[in-house]
C-alpha cells in the first residue's frame, strides 16, 4: 500500500468516518513523550528504521550476544580466518593479561602510597607529642 493509495492521504477519512490512523498514532507519540518519553524515543527509532521485524531483532540481538561486544556496543564479526581469528584470540588474551598486570601494579602503588601517608602521619603525630610533652613539663 504506498502513502498515495492510504485513506487518510486524501482527507476522505476525516471527514466520512474516525480519526485516520495516522492521526492516532501521532497523538499517542506526543502523549507518548508526555508520559513516558524513553518509550515514545524507542517507538519513533523503531519506526525511523522502518519497522523492523521482532524476529530480525531478536536475531541481531543474540548474534551480538553470542559474539561479545567490541567498542560503542557494536556486535564483533568474525573474519572468517580461522588463523587470524587465532591471532586475535591470543592477542586479547596477552593485553587482557597486561591489563591484569597493570591493576595489581596500581593496587600495589597505591598501597606504598597509603603506607607512606600512615607513616607521615605517624611521624607528626609524634612530632605533635614530643612537642607537647617537653611543653607540659
Amino acid at each position: 500500500m504506498s502513502f498515495s493509495s492510504a485513506p487518510w492521504s486524501s482527507g476522505r477519512a476525516c471527514r466520512n468516518g474516525p480519526f485516520p490512523r495516522r492521526s492516532l498514532e501521532i497523538g499517542a507519540i506526543v502523549i507518548g513523550f508526555i508520559y513516558a518519553w524513553p518509550l515514545a524515543a524507542a517507538y519513533v527509532v523503531w519506526k525511523l528504521m522502518g519497522y523492523p521485524a521482532l524476529n530480525e531483532m531478536k536475531s541481531f540481538a543474540e548474534r551480538s550476544f553470542r559474539n561479545g561486544f567490541s567498542g560503542f556496543g557494536a556486535a564483533r564479526h568474525d573474519s572468517g580466518n580461522w588463523a587470524f581469528e587465532e591471532y586475535r584470540r591470543k592477542e586479547i588474551e596477552r593485553l587482557e593479561e597486561e591489563r591484569r598486570r597493570l591493576e595489581e601494579e596500581s593496587r600495589a602503588f597505591t598501597e606504598f602510597v597509603d603506607e607512606l601517608k600512615r607513616a607521615r602521619d605517624r611521624e607528626q603525630f609524634d612530632a605533635f607529642m614530643a612537642r607537647r610533652a617537653g611543653s607540659n613539663y
